[in-house]
């Protein structure tokens, strides 16, 4: 049976450590589109030592934009759109190969395998991280979030076996920085929303944010990580009402 093609699609920006392996790892894929936003290392150099990649700029806006104007790219209506810090296995690709021979969904979620200061995360809310990498483009758009985009499908939805193994942790610094540019996206959000801060947002908010992902998500079952993790992610919450706060002092 014939393979229907498959495009490729991720956005980028300062991956020069993951780039090559990412490519290597969409051996299935006819086209791969990276759309860039103004990476100052190799990323793009090394991207384009591979002859199905194809490069375009962006100045980026916000993850959804970025991310929708990769699928307006797509020559093939079979997308995969896996993040730059995600594996893709050789199981994860040719269960995807032999998908898209006889798909019965629209889309496919895909679970990924969270680590963390070099160790696996098995709690800490993670064990139902599941989001969509495999998607027929007819069918499938990203919501208008900021960051923490989703997929709004048209059809039925179904769920891959075999997971990706997720590193978002380069170093401490570089996942704070992370964390402090969703707070910005998410605390814009809210401004536009009409949202207005105040001391519930501010101290009841992280308080909870911590105790849920420590105790009820079982993140103390990770040890110090699942401790780290949940500290970070609380302090997060407080920095997205800090800077929702600091937008209405810009503009007052």
């Amino acid at each position: 049976m014939a393979v229907p093609k498959i495009s490729a699609l991720a956005i980028t920006l300062n991956e020069e450590e993951n780039v090559e392996r990412y490519i290597g790892d969409l051996w299935f894929a006819d086209e791969i589109i990276l759309v860039d936003s103004g990476s100052t290392d190799n990323t793009v150099e090394n991207a384009l030592k591979f002859p199905k990649v194809r490069v375009v700029h962006r100045a980026f806006d916000n993850f959804s934009m970025q991310k929708n104007f990769a699928i307006t790219l797509a020559k093939n209506d079979w997308v995969v759109f896996f993040d730059l810090d995600e594996e893709i296995p050789k199981a994860l690709a040719n269960e995807i190969v032999e998908t898209v021979k006889n798909p019965k969904k629209n889309a496919y979620f895909v679970k990924r395998k969270y680590h963390f200061m070099g160790k696996k995360i098995r709690f800490s809310g993670f064990q139902t991280d599941y989001v969509i990498r495999l998607f027929n483009k007819n069918y499938c758009r990203y919501n208008d979030n900021l960051v923490h985009e989703l997929i709004i499908t048209q059809g039925p939805t179904g769920k891959l076996k075999n997971p990706s193994p997720h590193y978002t942790y380069k170093s401490f610094d570089h996942y704070t920085s992370k964390l402090h540019q969703y707070s910005a996206l998410q605390a814009q959000m809210l401004y536009n929303k009409g949202k207005r801060p105040n001391l519930y947002h501010f101290f009841f908010r992280p308080f909870y944010r911590f105790w849920y992902q420590y105790l009820i998500r079982l993140g103390v079952l990770d040890g110090k990580e699942g401790f780290i993790l949940a500290y970070i992610n609380a302090f997060t919450v407080y920095k997205r009402y800090l800077n929702l706060w600091l937008l209405y002092r810009k503009i007052n």
